[in-house]
């Protein structure tokens, strides 16, 4: 699974697969990464690996995706490919602490995400869709 992640043609049909298997085999397909996961968000073709993962595996399923980015959210934020995998969090995470977790890690680097020509991206998000005492924090 890695090995085509990471390949530029094999991603597309693990992205595929990950659109069109049963749930079981989402399950198996994905727990392959675990381990993986930022080399993969900052590979060209494996981000959209880890991108398809959080659009269609269910959110239980991911917390390993998730406990990848602890700590280095900002990081993330600030890389060409990372910054679309966060922004994807932030659009699918239906599970409350552990988007807080990422959203606290951007608030906590607002400031320098918002100057930074792919972290900007993140915080307008942020403004765009968070709750208002998040919006608050960013534009102090």
């Amino acid at each position: 699974m890695l090995n085509l992640s990471l390949q530029m043609y094999g991603c597309r049909v693990i992205q595929k697969a990950l659109e069109v298997i049963e749930l079981d085999q989402k399950t198996q397909l994905v727990s392959e990464l675990d381990g993986h996961v930022t080399r993969c968000v900052r590979d060209q073709n494996g981000n959209h690996v880890i991108q398809k993962c959080i659009e269609c595996v269910p959110k239980e399923k991911l917390g390993f995706i998730i406990s990848a980015f602890q700590g280095q959210v900002a990081t993330l934020s600030t890389h060409p490919y990372g910054c679309r995998v966060i922004q994807r969090v932030l659009e699918h995470c239906s599970d409350e602490l552990q988007s807080q977790c990422i959203v606290d890690e951007i608030l906590d680097s607002a400031y320098v995400l918002a100057q930074d020509q792919y972290g900007n991206y993140v915080t307008q998000h942020i403004l765009e869709k968070g709750k208002p005492r998040e919006r608050s924090q960013i534009i102090r």
